[in-house]
């Protein structure tokens, strides 16, 4: 196995409301022994004596073991999103266009590798036949969050003539294939460790270089 689990880990939930407390540690709880055991091997008696709640304080916020494993992942989904923040200008060259999408994609793969987030997806992957929506939040709220953020950014970009002619959604597209690879099923399947930083840099450099090349700005004049 190559490479060190240096991953920045994505932000925690925090519930809202009178029973937050309680939620938050219930939802700690389930999360923990979701990954330990899978979700078939865990009892909700584990997760109640885990988070030091009765069954019945339990029940009374979570209907059933489904729900507290569809919360669980529907907190931390928003924790995978890593949008470029659309209210920072677009930077004035190509040098400085390139320096972003570098940052951008050691952003991405910084979290979206992170032991949590893979905890999720192979959690995700596992209850997909039984309830595909979550599997559908997931997605929605990280892959295609990031790909329509980075579309929309390249869009700009590209009205501003520092990227080439072709289509923004392809050009996000072929970013994160670059980016990624085959390192998430690696991931998933635990064949090998989350990249170290030099690697989370090179693949960023190689993403970036590979949309540079695909889509060369046109010269002016």
């Amino acid at each position: 196995m190559t490479g060190k689990k240096n991953a920045t880990a994505p932000p925690r939930p925090r519930a809202n409301g009178s029973d937050g407390s309680t939620r938050d540690r219930v939802l700690t709880a389930a999360f923990a022994l979701f990954r330990k055991r899978g979700f078939s091997g865990t009892s909700t008696l584990e997760i109640a004596t885990r988070a030091q709640v009765s069954k019945r304080d339990l029940y009374a916020l979570f209907r059933s073991k489904q729900a507290m494993l569809t919360a669980c992942i529907r907190a931390r989904a928003s924790g995978m999103r890593q949008p470029l923040d659309l209210s920072t200008p677009i930077p004035s060259s190509s040098e400085a266009l390139a320096a972003t999408l570098v940052e951008l994609g050691k952003s991405v793969l910084r979290v979206a590798c992170h032991p949590d987030v893979q905890a999720v997806h192979r959690l995700a992957i596992a209850e997909s036949d039984r309830t595909p929506a979550i599997a559908r939040t997931l997605d929605s709220s990280g892959r295609e969050a990031n790909h329509a953020a980075l579309r929309t950014w390249l869009a700009t970009a590209q009205a501003q003539g520092l990227i080439g002619a072709g289509d923004p959604a392809a050009m996000a597209t072929n970013f994160l294939a670059v980016l990624w690879g085959g390192l998430q099923i690696q991931l998933l399947l635990r064949v090998r460790d989350a990249p170290a930083p030099d690697e989370i840099d090179s693949r960023a450099r190689a993403a970036t270089q590979a949309i540079l090349t695909l889509y060369p700005p046109t010269p002016a004049g």
